[in-house]
């Protein structure tokens, strides 16, 4: 089972932009999640985009997580 064939199993794809599948297959590809660090920790919520970084990892691909100071100060309505 292929990278996007085991996601689509999980149910983690719905849509895809044409070429995606394409470009995931050609070469490694960074895959990237951006959480608001406002809040006190991380939720159930998250969860779904943590796996799927686990799963380009495990496919060969790079993930990337960040925890934004700037960014989350931008919609953080405290500061």
């Amino acid at each position: 089972m292929d990278f996007i064939e085991e996601l689509t199993w999980r149910g983690m794809i719905h849509q895809m932009m044409p070429g995606t599948e394409e470009q995931l297959k050609k070469e490694m590809t960074t895959a990237y999640l951006g959480i608001d660090p406002t809040a006190d920790s991380l939720h159930i919520g998250h969860l779904v985009g943590v796996m799927m970084l686990k799963h380009f990892q495990r496919s060969g691909h790079k993930p990337i997580a960040l925890v934004g100071g700037a960014t989350g100060m931008i919609g953080d309505p405290s500061m």
